[in-house]
């Protein structure tokens, strides 16, 4: 285990100098058939561990990392920003979200198991299709209904696992050599232009989603520490990501040598995610509202995305997460109607924070 930089800055996790994850709550799809992106419908809140010791279950102390709540069968997709290129592994159960192997304190690439920063600007689900992912679902540990069951055989982990690498020096001095370029040829063609590199909607300015319409918004951070009168510790009623539905969205080949990134992480953080009741138990708040009815969403009109870089190389699917069964294996079919989208409400679509909180990191 190393001391690695991570800091919570509201409900954006910086890993390093300047990766940012935010946890975006989202519509769940059906289990059947392809789909377009779902929106972003706000936030889920993010606490750190070590802010509720005195509730959090013994072995989420031990880990570390921050809490984020999430319902049964709840669906999420997670946003990325950078302030320079990085390589960030996403395990969920400490299997690979990327390549279905275990999870490797080190960047590989054959096959390639991290996602490469600015250029994939967001993660939805496990690589388990061609130019398709399964969405990231909350489901409970010891059904075998996580991708970690499934893959492994065991659920002894859960939550989500994240690990960023920066570019070692030298790749890191040629990036900024060249950017410093960019932005001096540009500003020789347009000295008058507004805004620069790096800012929203640019070439590292994170997501491309817009602002989620009329999504809930994120509940205020409770002060630290223990609320008054919780309960102890209680044995962790465990939650792990299981694959839900599919849709279109491509995991990008990194077109680097992978003796540009460096040998050791920038940060890593181990997230745990939380049902609504135990959310409430050890922080004191109130979980966020229930997911949003997505047939009401669909029917009102509001907008599904489609998001596609053409001069990016998609990566192969994963063996091991070909095979990966949709929760309703498990949980029972999924009765919630389903309106598909109209043509007209699929778009198209073409800020790393402060230092905040330290976040501590623990033995996984």
């Amino acid at each position: 285990m190393g001391a690695a930089a991570v800091r919570l800055d509201g409900n954006t996790l910086l890993l390093g100098d300047g990766v940012s994850v935010r946890f975006v709550r989202t519509l769940r799809l059906p289990e059947s058939g392809t789909h377009p992106l779902p929106p972003g419908l706000g936030e889920f809140p993010v606490r750190r561990v070590e802010d509720f010791a005195a509730t959090v279950p013994p072995e989420w102390r031990a880990r570390g990392g921050v809490l984020v709540p999430m319902y049964l069968r709840e669906a999420m997709w997670l946003r990325f920003g950078c302030v320079e290129p990085a390589a960030l592994q996403v395990g969920v159960g400490k299997v690979c979200a990327v390549s279905g192997r275990p999870w490797s304190g080190t960047l590989a690439r054959d096959p390639q198991n991290y996602v490469v920063l600015p250029r994939q600007p967001w993660l939805d689900g496990i690589n388990s299709g061609r130019g398709t992912v399964r969405q990231f679902v909350a489901v409970p540990l010891g059904l075998g209904a996580t991708v970690e069951g499934q893959v492994t055989g065991e659920e002894s982990w859960g939550g989500v696992q994240l690990q960023a690498f920066a570019l070692d020096r030298p790749a890191r001095e040629a990036w900024r050599a060249e950017q410093a370029e960019r932005t001096r040829r540009a500003r020789a063609a347009a000295p008058f232009a507004p805004g620069g590199f790096g800012g929203p909607g640019g070439p590292l300015g994170g997501s491309a989603m817009p602002p989620a319409p009329g999504g809930p918004a994120a509940p205020a951070a409770a002060p630290f520490g223990a609320p008054a009168g919780a309960a102890a510790p209680q044995r962790a009623a465990a939650m792990g990501i299981g694959a839900g539905g599919t849709m279109r969205q491509e995991v990008y080949r990194d077109e680097r040598p992978l003796s540009d990134w460096a040998s050791a992480p920038a940060g890593r953080v181990f997230v745990h995610l939380v049902t609504p009741p135990q959310w409430r138990r050890i922080t004191g708040e109130e979980p966020p509202p229930s997911p949003v009815d997505r047939d009401a969403y669909t029917r009102a009109g509001l907008p599904w995305y489609d998001y596609d870089d053409a001069s990016a190389a998609d990566l192969p699917p994963a063996g091991p997460l070909s095979g990966v069964k949709p929760v309703g294996e498990w949980l029972g079919d999924d009765h919630a109607p389903w309106t598909p989208p109209a043509p007209g409400q699929v778009l198209p679509l073409g800020d790393a924070a402060p230092p905040g909180t330290p976040v501590g990191d623990g033995d996984w």
